[in-house]
């Protein structure tokens, strides 16, 4: 896969499946209709000349202020434009790179109609190419093989010459953070960057390649969100069915106290649907 393939690509001797380059027009509609559609879907990118390639297995969608029927607590635009979130605000497929609790930098594909505000944050992925790339970004270099010293390597199938365990494999790009940190793209030089053209921004480029839509995609509430933004009120998180890259979930503050609260009045309101009470 390199930046001049535009058409489809054919199926490997493994089996995987075509993949073309993506489109703005399909990145128009709200975040939470696009988000499973990137499921399977590969972000390559060429940061300092080293390449990596990540295979989408998680993802989170997110809607600005007026964006979709229900307002989304959960997301950086909801109270409407700012600095920080400005990228999220403009054309589909470049990529809004925010930094999280001041550390990592995580990686979002800015998608939804003109004149709103939205994106779909990659969670997770496989890394199938520049396993060693990822791992001296993430830190991982000790044990690193000498045969994958150009940033080349197959990824968490096999993994060979990389001298990394099966865990650390599966851990590259495991986690948003992770993900940011594997794929080299960095908040603020990268914020903004165009997965569509693959035009250069700050000595990196990105491509979002886009896969057949998957037969089966899980979903559930975000990961790490707080209150009721984090529950099952908002099952905005989609992920690969048993695949071992997607990251566990967890409640963001107060979720799991919103989740118990919701799921009482719920049962309360059916019982007295049952017992003929109109309220």
């Amino acid at each position: 896969m390199t930046g001049a393939d535009e058409t489809a690509k054919a199926s490997g001797s493994d089996g995987t499946p075509p993949l073309r380059r993506a489109r703005r027009e399909d990145l128009l509609a709200l975040p939470l209709e696009v988000a499973p559609r990137l499921l399977g879907a590969r972000l390559r990118t060429v940061v300092d000349d080293a390449e990596v390639r990540l295979r989408i297995t998680e993802v989170e969608a997110y809607h600005g202020k007026g964006a979709g029927p229900v307002p989304d607590p959960g997301s950086h635009a909801r109270m409407g434009r700012t600095a920080r979130n400005a990228t999220m605000w403009g054309e589909p497929g470049h990529l809004y790179v925010y930094l999280s609790h001041g550390i990592h930098s995580c990686v979002n594909v800015v998608c939804g109609p003109d004149g709103m505000a939205g994106g779909v944050l990659l969670r997770a992925g496989e890394v199938e190419l520049g396993v060693a790339a990822a791992a001296r970004r993430r830190g991982l270099t000790d044990g690193l093989g000498t045969d994958d010293a150009a940033g080349t390597g197959s990824g968490i199938r096999d993994g060979i010459g990389t001298g990394l365990r099966a865990t650390q494999l599966r851990d590259l790009a495991r986690g948003p953070g992770r993900l940011g940190q594997a794929s080299g793209l960095r908040n603020p030089r990268h914020d903004g960057i165009d997965a569509i053209s693959g035009a250069e921004r700050e000595g990196a480029r990105a491509e979002l390649w886009l896969a057949e839509p998957l037969a089966e995609v899980a979903s559930g509430p975000r990961v790490g969100i707080a209150g009721v933004a984090g529950t099952d009120a908002f099952p905005w998180r989609f992920w690969i069915p048993g695949d071992p890259t997607v990251s566990p979930f967890r409640w963001g503050r107060g979720a799991a106290e919103a989740a118990a609260q919701n799921a009482a009045s719920a049962a309360a309101a059916q019982n007295r649907g049952r017992a003929g009470d109109p309220r």
